[in-house]
């Protein structure tokens, strides 16, 4: 992670407007709409939000596995949105990804030591002797021995498999890795594990992460920064420390007070109401808001027009019509307790 907060100039990911769409037989389904940001070179970058809401599509768009429909991706300075895979190749090798499910995505017929290998082969590195010395760093930085190379993954439990996976996506020496619910597969204890893995490869190798998970407790110990991503929209941005004291979009508040053992830092009360009801179709979003069927604070005015994510205060940004309210009201709210508990206190003393 970023030492003291301090970010370099320029970004090794930027991304702009990204939009990704899907013709069905039911209609057009918008599964990334106007999404932006900056990623910078050591830095984590989380992306939260309920099943359905794009993460995975982003990632997979930003790998050049799904083809945008508008908007841009510049890698290193480099666009590379819309590109043909031939004309991605020299560049993929930057960005590499890590997928949620390790035995799905490593072929059982290979032994790890040629996995492994294989983004070496592709990109034509070194000579064989040189590959298989790679290999055996690779397997040693993500804990594994030199004997595992000639193993299968089927020999090995799920937190070793996702630690082959780990190694594979390091092979190129990447500035970027993107992390599709990493650990969601595994136990909680190897969950850890590999978070750790993380962190400490992130600290050896200057990796710049983008850690897309529906589990906020682990965001919250591996991001520097968080996007919280609702049918297929940014609908808020803040550093995790920010997002966790004091959200401001009543669907961020929703997220954090289902986390177990969550609570606010203030005398504020939690959001009364949690999400009960499931998100809208993509294929027929509502008007203005997409969050306002589910939104206690929705007005007329949220059904009209879609909320712009704008700059807020503390170098934030959130989309939502009402928050200047919502948190203006619920400071008054909590300054009246205070006040309340203040005054009970005193007449328990006299």
């Amino acid at each position: 992670m970023l030492a003291g907060g301090a970010k370099p100039v320029t970004p090794v990911l930027s991304v702009g407007n990204l939009a990704v769409r899907y013709r069905t037989s039911h209609g057009l389904l918008t599964a990334l709409d106007n999404v932006s940001f900056d990623l910078f070179r050591g830095e984590t970058l989380g992306v939260v939000g309920e099943s359905g809401c794009g993460k995975s599509t982003l990632a997979r768009a930003l790998v050049g596995l799904v083809r945008p429909s508008s908007g841009s991706i510049r890698l290193l300075g480099q666009e590379i949105a819309g590109e043909t895979r031939r004309r991605l190749g020299p560049v993929r090798k930057h960005i590499q990804m890590i997928f949620q499910d390790p035995e799905a995505s490593l072929n059982p017929r290979l032994p790890v030591g040629r996995i492994v290998e294989e983004p070496l082969l592709v990109h034509r590195v070194g000579t064989r002797e040189d590959r298989r010395r790679r290999v055996i760093k690779l397997l040693d930085a993500v804990g594994l021995p030199a004997a595992a190379a000639d193993l299968y993954p089927h020999e090995f439990s799920g937190g070793q498999r996702q630690r082959v996976s780990i190694a594979r996506a390091l092979a190129l020496q990447p500035d970027i890795i993107v992390a599709d619910e990493p650990a969601s597969a595994l136990d909680v204890s190897i969950q850890a594990q590999i978070i750790n893995l993380l962190n400490d490869l992130q600290r050896e190798f200057s990796l710049a992460y983008v850690f897309i998970s529906h589990d906020l407790s682990v965001v919250r110990n591996v991001a520097d920064r968080v996007l919280v991503m609702y049918l297929g929209r940014i609908i808020e941005s803040a550093n995790r420390t920010d997002l966790w004291v004091t959200p401001l979009h009543p669907y961020t508040r929703a997220l954090l007070a289902a986390v177990p053992g969550q609570r606010q830092s203030d005398d504020r009360p939690r959001p009364p109401k949690l999400l009960e009801d499931e998100p809208p179709s993509l294929l027929n979003p509502p008007s203005g808001c997409a969050f306002r069927t589910r939104c206690q604070h929705a007005t007329l005015v949220c059904a009209e027009k879609q909320p712009v994510l704008k700059p807020h205060r503390y170098f934030r940004t959130v989309a939502c019509h009402h928050v200047e309210q919502i948190t203006g009201r619920e400071h008054n709210d909590g300054a009246a307790g205070s006040l309340s508990s203040l005054a009970k206190t005193t007449t328990t003393a006299k």
